[in-house]
């Protein structure tokens, strides 16, 4: 494990010290990650402005950008064990859930080294004009310095849903990874090292939000900033980002409804249900925690519910057949488990789960949980529990489930399961949030955008959407005519 910043294609000390790593399955202490600091952060953000102004980065051609990408996807592949453990250690969730991300991440690169080639295919759009003295071009260029925060459920993913792209269009990055999640992060730097990048395109901040974050938001030679998080620390981000007009994009909360209707297949129904909150313990911003059931298989499909979620195998990510691991910290434990609180204090029954498992007297465990009929307006129905939490109500017509569903601030993903498929389409056009599935939930791929309405951000992530993230629109317009303008100098 890593014990220094990578800035300027150069392993530093940090300024600030060290803080603690614990891992969440034990609570032990299992590394003391550099704490850097607004100083570190200046030197990270000049190393990429230097990498991005002068040294000639943006000026690579997309294929030879994609040489790179494609080296990382592959230093990735050939750690994928290795650091899928790291992030278990890190962040608590299963082996098997931990090895498919890396995976992921891997393929990420992959993808956007393919979209960086492209960029080559088609370096400018002809523009029509209704003037033909005029001929017009648009050319898409690199924003210039990103700055990303990323958050701690997905640690390698979320570094390579910014990195992969920013790189990809021509830009330079800092990436300030959560101070709960550092490893892998760094971990990254020394696979873009080894794949040959150039020094100062990526830099690599650990440390603490007040003092490595506000730093990265608050820095002047950043053009652009990616965040993903809470809605309270996005909103200091927007602000921020405000005093510089800087380019943002925020991919936030959410508070996801699951519609099922009477004609679907219980069994599947339950198994949905399931990975769309207990995946990574519910920890995940598009989590489908707010369950909305046809009355006429509320009875029988909360029943299987309650059974099934009470198979689930409960412990530490590292042992073979656990389904469910630790929340990431203490404070997140605590968090979660004063949510189940408040929703029992508001009038919700607690139909399975509500606390810490037995047996487990060490790590930041909770119980999978199911909550039944939560007030409407009370918290647990409406606020982000981020925890492995589901509430659970039943509804009568269509009208009223759309209704219900889309009766939040949020509006990041949605779910419908029925077995007519014009109904699950006239449902998923009435839904107002970013992502919709269809008798599913949760599946995420690189090539689909990625990101919410209302609160639950602006801009979108992966896919083409993700590459724009990090190209400006420029307008060239040249006056092709042999004839004088003649406006004020006439013949």
């Amino acid at each position: 494990m890593r014990d220094k910043l990578y800035i300027d294609g150069k392993w530093i000390a940090a300024s600030g010290g060290t803080f603690d790593v614990v891992n969440p399955a034990t609570a032990e202490l299992i590394h003391k990650a550099p704490a850097g600091t607004a100083a570190d952060v200046d030197k990270a953000v000049r190393a990429a402005r230097r990498a991005f102004d002068h040294d000639g980065w943006p000026a690579l051609s997309g294929a030879q950008r994609a040489q790179y990408l494609r080296a990382i996807a592959a230093g990735i592949r050939a750690r994928q064990t290795e650091l899928a453990r790291m992030e278990v250690a890190d962040n608590g969730k299963p082996l098997p859930e931990a090895d498919w991300d890396i995976g992921d991440a891997a393929g990420c690169f992959d993808f956007y080294a393919g979209l960086a080639e492209q960029l080559d295919e088609n370096p400018h759009e002809a523009v029509l004009l209704p003037d033909d003295r005029f001929v017009s071009k648009v050319v898409r260029e690199p924003v210039g310095v990103a700055g990303a925060i990323i958050p701690w459920n997905y640690p390698l993913l979320m570094a390579a849903w910014k990195v992969a792209p920013a790189l990809a269009a021509g830009c330079t990055m800092v990436l300030k990874p959560s101070e709960l999640t550092p490893l892998t992060a760094l971990e990254l730097g020394a696979i873009a090292d080894a794949a040959g990048l150039p020094p100062g395109v990526l830099n690599i901040v650990t440390g603490l939000g007040p003092q490595a974050g506000q730093a990265l938001i608050d820095h002047a030679g950043v053009d652009k900033l990616a965040f993903t998080g809470s809605v309270p620390t996005g909103s200091k981000v927007m602000a921020a980002a405000a005093r510089d007009i800087k380019r943002i994009s925020l991919e936030l909360g959410g508070k996801s409804p699951f519609i099922v209707f009477d004609d679907a297949d219980i069994e599947k129904a339950v198994e949905w249900i399931m990975f769309g909150i207990f995946w990574n313990q519910g920890q995940v911003c598009s989590a489908t925690s707010r369950v909305l059931v046809q009355e006429g298989v509320y009875e029988p499909l909360l029943a299987r519910l309650v059974e099934e979620a009470a198979k689930i195998t409960i412990g530490n990510g590292l042992e073979e057949g656990i389904l469910l691991g630790p929340l990431v910290s203490e404070g997140q434990q605590a968090k979660v488990l004063a949510a189940i609180d408040a929703a029992r204090a508001a009038g919700a029954t607690v139909a399975y789960g509500g606390d810490r498992p037995q047996g487990l007297a060490a790590g930041f465990f909770v119980e999978p949980t199911v909550l039944v009929n939560p007030p409407l307006e009370s918290a647990a129905w409406r606020e982000e529990i981020f925890g492995p939490v589901v509430c659970v109500r039943s509804f009568s017509t269509e009208a009223e489930a759309v209704e219900r569903a889309n009766d939040s601030r949020f509006g990041l993903a949605a779910a419908v399961m029925s077995a007519d498929d014009e109904r699950a389409e006239r449902v998923a056009a009435a839904m107002r949030a970013g992502i919709v599935w269809i008798n599913c939930s949760q599946p995420t791929f690189t090539e689909a955008p990625w990101g919410g309405y209302k609160q639950s951000g602006i801009g979108r992530e992966l896919g083409r959407w993700g590459l724009e993230n990090y190209l400006e629109t420029k307008q060239i317009t040249r006056y092709a005519s042999q004839d004088p303008w003649g406006w004020y100098i006439r013949n």
